[in-house]
C-alpha cells in the first residue's frame, strides 16, 4: 500500500497532530511538496501534501484562507502539513476553519520536524510501497511461468485470475473464446467478441478497456507480428494496481510465447510441408509419410480433401512473394480461420504456398474442412452485399473430393478444375463434386467457348437476317430430335422435305457433314452457349 495521511499521522518520529479532516486520513498521499507560494496550485499534480510556513500568506484572513483552500482542494491536494512555530506560533483559526469546512486533512507540524523528515518518510514509503510490488510482480511471474510450463495456457490464466482477484479469457486469432478462468466468465468473455474485434482491426501492440455494468476489462494484443494472432481479456472489479499490473505484462509475454511460433520453426515446418506436398503429388506417399513424421503423419492416414486458394490481381503478387509463409496479405484471413479452427479441435493441417497459389490439405469432414466453407459463405455473402474491398478480394478456392495419400495428385487435379469454375462463376468456393453432380451447361459461360460459339454459328445467323429462311432454328429443332425428320418438322410446323432442304443448307453453308457425329456434338453445344447467353 502507498503512504497515506493516517501512516504518516502514526509516524513516531515526526510527532504530527491532526487539527482538521480527520475522517480523510486513509487518502494516498503521491508526494510531500514544499512551496510558500500564495497561489501554488499551477505546480501541483493531484495527491500531495503541500507543507507550508505561510511565509507569504495571511494566514488569519477568513477570506484568503478559505479562498486558498478551496484551490489545493480543486487541485487535488491529499493534505496541508503546517509547520508552527516559524511565522505563527500556532495554526491560525482562519486556516483551521477554511480546512474544516473543504475537509481537508490540516496537519500541524511541531519546529522540531524539518520538512525535509516528511519528505523522506514519504518517499520511503513509496519506495517500499514499489519494491513490495515489484517482488510480488516477480512472484506472480514465477507462478505464471509455472503454470503455463505445467497446464499451457489454461493453467496460466487461472493463476492469472487469481492474481488480480478477477478474471481472465484467452481468445485465438479468428476472436473466439478458446480458454476462460474461472469456468463462469465463459459468457462474459463470449459478449466481448466485437470488442476483440474492433482490437484486432488496431496495429499491434493494442489495448483496449471497457467498462462494464460489475466489472472493469482490459484486452490486449497477443503475438510480436504487426497482426495480432491471439488476444487477452482480464477482468476486475477496479483499477489494476502495480502488483496486478506486472501480473498481466507477464501474463501477456507468457501467451505470446506459447501462441506464436518463432520465425525459424515457421520456416522449417513450411519446408516441411512444402516437401510433403510435393511427395504425395509426385506419387510417393511412402516418402511423404516418413518427411512428415508426427508433425502431418495423421493427416495422412485418414481421408482428407485439397484446397487450392488463388486470388487475382496485385494481392495475388505479394502473396507470392511471400514464400515459406502461409501468411500472404490476401491469404491471412483465410489461413488465420483454417488454423483455429484445427487448433480448438485439435486437427492436423498443411498449408502450402504453391506458386501465388495455397494449398491446404485438410481432413476430410474436420473442422478445419468446415471451417473453408464457411469462410467462403461468408465471403460470398460480402461480395453480394458489396462489402468486399476492390483493391483486396477474397480468395477463390477450388475443393477436391475425399482422398487419400496415394490419390493426391488427382485431387489436385480436381481442386484445380473446381478452381476454374470458381473463377468463371465468381464464386469464393467450388467443390469437385458439385461438378459431376451437376450439368455441364454452366460451363459452357467460359469466354473461349461463347467465342468458339459465335463464329462456329455465324454464317448460319448471317443467313437468316437477310429472311431467306430459319436454318439456326431449324437445326436446333433437329438436334434436340435426335435427326427424327418427322417430329422435327412437326415442332416447326413445316413439311419434312422442306427440313431436308433447311438441313442440306446448313452443310453447304458450313461446309460439314452433319452425319459427323462430332459436327453434330458441336453445333448442339454452340446452340447451348448461345442460349445460356440469351442470344
Amino acid at each position: 500500500m502507498p503512504p497515506t495521511l493516517a501512516s504518516l499521522v502514526h509516524h513516531s518520529a515526526l510527532k504530527l497532530t491532526v487539527r482538521a479532516g480527520e475522517d480523510r486520513l486513509d487518502t494516498p498521499v503521491r508526494w510531500a511538496h514544499v512551496s510558500e507560494l500564495a497561489d501554488p496550485v499551477p505546480y501541483m499534480e493531484g495527491g500531495e501534501l503541500l507543507l507550508i510556513t505561510a511565509l507569504k500568506l495571511d494566514a488569519e484572513d477568513p477570506d484568503t484562507m478559505r479562498r486558498y483552500v478551496k484551490r489545493l482542494v480543486g487541485a487535488g491536494v491529499v493534505g496541508l502539513g503546517f509547520a508552527v512555530g516559524v511565522n505563527y506560533p500556532d495554526i491560525p483559526d482562519a486556516l483551521v476553519e477554511a480546512a474544516r469546512a473543504e475537509e481537508l486533512p490540516l496537519i500541524e507540524v511541531p519546529r522540531r520536524t524539518p520538512f525535509l523528515a516528511i519528505s523522506k518518510a514519504v518517499s520511503a514509503a513509496i519506495a517500499a510501497d514499489q519494491y513490495r510490488a515489484v517482488t510480488a510482480g516477480f512472484a506472480a511471474q514465477r507462478e505464471l511461468t509455472k503454470q503455463a510450463l505445467g497446464d499451457g495456457a489454461q493453467g496460466l490464466l487461472g493463476a492469472l485470475a487469481g492474481q488480480v482477484d478477477g478474471w481472465a479469457a484467452l481468445y485465438d486469432a479468428s476472436g473466439a473464446v478458446v480458454a476462460t478462468a474461472p469456468e463462469w466468465a465463459a459468457r462474459r468473455a463470449t459478449r466481448l467478441i466485437p470488442d476483440v474485434e474492433r482490437l484486432r482491426e488496431r496495429p499491434a501492440p493494442a489495448s483496449l478497456v471497457v467498462a462494464g455494468a460489475d466489472d472493469r476489462v482490459e484486452l490486449h494484443t497477443l503475438g510480436t507480428g504487426r497482426r495480432p494472432r491471439a488476444a487477452l481479456a482480464v477482468g476486475t472489479a477496479s483499477t489494476l494496481g502495480t502488483a496486478e499490473r506486472y501480473a498481466v505484462h507477464s501474463a501477456i509475454a507468457l501467451l505470446t510465447l506459447t501462441t506464436e511460433r518463432s520465425r525459424a520453426l515457421q520456416a522449417a515446418e513450411a519446408r516441411i510441408g512444402s516437401a510433403v506436398l510435393r511427395m504425395l503429388l509426385a506419387g510417393e506417399p511412402d516418402h511423404a509419410r516418413a518427411v512428415a513424421g508426427d508433425l502431418y503423419g495423421g493427416l495422412l492416414d485418414a481421408p482428407f480433401r485439397l484446397v487450392v486458394a488463388e486470388v487475382a490481381g496485385p494481392a495475388a503478387e505479394a502473396a507470392g512473394e511471400a514464400a515459406g509463409a502461409a501468411e500472404g496479405a490476401w491469404s491471412a484471413e483465410l489461413v488465420d480461420a483454417v488454423e483455429s479452427a484445427a487448433a480448438r479441435f485439435g486437427e492436423a493441417l498443411l498449408v502450402v504456398p504453391y506458386g501465388e497459389r495455397l494449398v491446404l490439405l485438410v481432413a476430410d469432414g474436420g473442422a478445419a474442412h468446415l471451417a473453408t466453407v464457411e469462410y467462403a459463405a461468408l465471403l460470398d455473402a460480402g461480395r453480394a452485399e458489396g462489402r468486399e474491398p476492390a483493391e483486396e478480394p477474397g480468395p477463390l478456392m477450388g475443393l477436391s473430393a475425399p482422398a487419400g495419400p496415394i490419390a493426391a495428385a488427382p485431387a489436385y487435379k480436381q481442386a484445380e478444375q473446381a478452381l476454374s469454375v470458381a473463377r468463371r462463376r465468381g464464386r469464393s468456393l467450388v467443390e469437385h463434386e458439385e461438378l459431376a453432380a451437376g450439368s455441364v451447361l454452366p460451363l459452357l459461360a467460359d469466354d473461349a467457348v461463347r467465342a468458339f460459339a459465335d463464329g462456329l454459328l455465324r454464317a448460319l445467323r448471317e443467313h437468316d437476317a437477310t429472311g431467306r429462311g430459319d436454318l439456326v432454328a431449324s437445326l436446333r429443332a433437329w438436334l434436340s430430335r435426335h435427326g427424327q425428320w418427322d417430329a422435327a418438322a412437326a415442332d416447326l410446323g413445316v413439311h419434312r422435305h422442306t427440313l431436308r432442304y433447311r438441313m442440306r443448307r446448313v452443310e453447304e453453308i458450313l461446309g460439314r457433314s452433319l452425319d459427323d457425329p462430332d459436327v453434330r456434338m458441336e453445333l448442339w453445344l454452340s446452340l447451348k452457349a448461345t442460349s445460356a447467353a440469351g442470344e
